[in-house]
């Protein structure tokens, strides 16, 4: 794709690209690839904590979205029915692998990963950082793939609950029950552990 032709796609509303990506423009596609790749991929690593798994999950998702594309409704945002399709093929595959053999840390940006706010940059702090992200990783890990996704959604994307809801195929009022109900297995899995 020329320079030109990227900054033109750039500019484009994501309506128009979802109207020319249906009419078979693999450009208009790409864009929308490139607008929505980061973010799913971080939502479905954090359901999955596995980088493999997300990277082939990302990839599966952008394939059955173009697939299914001249099927989309328009009812939300192109965004958010990727969103969607990322999430459902990321909880039949936690099924089928019942639970996730591979974990890694969390990513140093994720909202938490400040946890262990007051220690100072040494090795030692550092060693400690490390170890407080490790048992927090873990305890998200073992959430329920429901509450997992919704924890992801809302407390490491920072996405709203209404957005999440929208994702999640259910009611704001789930989504606020299910943050409820992850913070509370949280505090019980690490009580005591930092």
């Amino acid at each position: 794709m020329s320079n030109s032709m990227n900054e033109t796609m750039r500019d484009r509303t994501e309506e128009s690209l979802v109207d020319e990506a249906k009419r078979g423009s693999l450009d208009a596609f790409t864009e929308l690839v490139r607008r929505t790749q980061e973010r799913i991929y971080a939502v479905i690593f954090g359901m999955t904590r596995n980088h493999q798994d997300a990277d082939d999950l990302m990839q599966e998702t952008f394939l059955a979205a173009y697939r299914a594309l001249p099927r989309f409704g328009g009812r939300s945002s192109f965004s958010t029915w990727a969103y969607r399709i990322a999430f459902n093929m990321t909880l039949n595959h936690l099924k089928r692998k019942g639970r996730e053999k591979g974990r890694a840390s969390l990513d140093e940006n994720a909202a938490l990963s400040d946890a262990a706010g007051g220690v100072l940059p040494s090795p030692e702090g550092e060693s400690i950082r490390a170890e407080v992200r490790e048992k927090i990783d873990a305890a998200i890990a073992a959430l329920p793939p429901i509450y997992r996704a919704a924890f992801t959604l809302v407390a490491l994307q920072g996405m709203s609950h209404g957005e999440a809801a929208a994702i999640l195929g259910c009611a704001e009022n789930t989504v606020s029950w299910r943050m409820h109900k992850s913070r509370k297995m949280l505090q019980e899995r690490l009580k005591g552990e930092i």
